[in-house]
């Protein structure tokens, strides 16, 4: 029996060592995802931090057979994996938000950023 691929949009964000910091979880997404395409990164200016450092943003769109929950799971773990810990101080080594699964929509106050915006073009 096949499982139902779900389609899904991951935003990723990074502001400390950010290239590679997305590079590496570019290299975690392309394992997780059966298909996954990125658009390009996109400097921005920080919100509500107490830090400088712009962020380098990106979002991934891919299919998964793994349920809601569980993806959301898999992500923080993901995070954690790639340097995220809880106390940074309002460093951001890697945010990995589940914008959208399937037709419901996540992290509604981001879809209205003008960064997301302008990347979701490029899906």
């Amino acid at each position: 029996m096949n499982q139902k691929e779900h389609q899904i949009i991951i935003s990723l964000a990074s502001n400390e060592n950010q290239e590679a910091r997305l590079e590496a979880a570019r290299e975690q997404l392309v394992q997780l995802l059966t298909e996954c395409h990125f658009t390009s990164a996109m400097w921005t200016e920080p919100i509500h931090s107490s830090r400088k450092e712009p962020y380098l943003n990106q979002l991934c769109k891919g299919t998964t057979s793994l349920g809601e929950g569980l993806l959301c799971e898999v992500l923080k773990e993901t995070e954690k994996r790639l340097g995220r810990t809880k106390n940074e101080d309002g460093i951001v080594a890697i945010d990995l938000d589940l914008l959208q699964y399937d037709e419901r929509r996540h992290h509604l106050r981001d879809w209205e950023r003008n960064y997301v915006k302008d990347l979701l073009n490029e899906l």
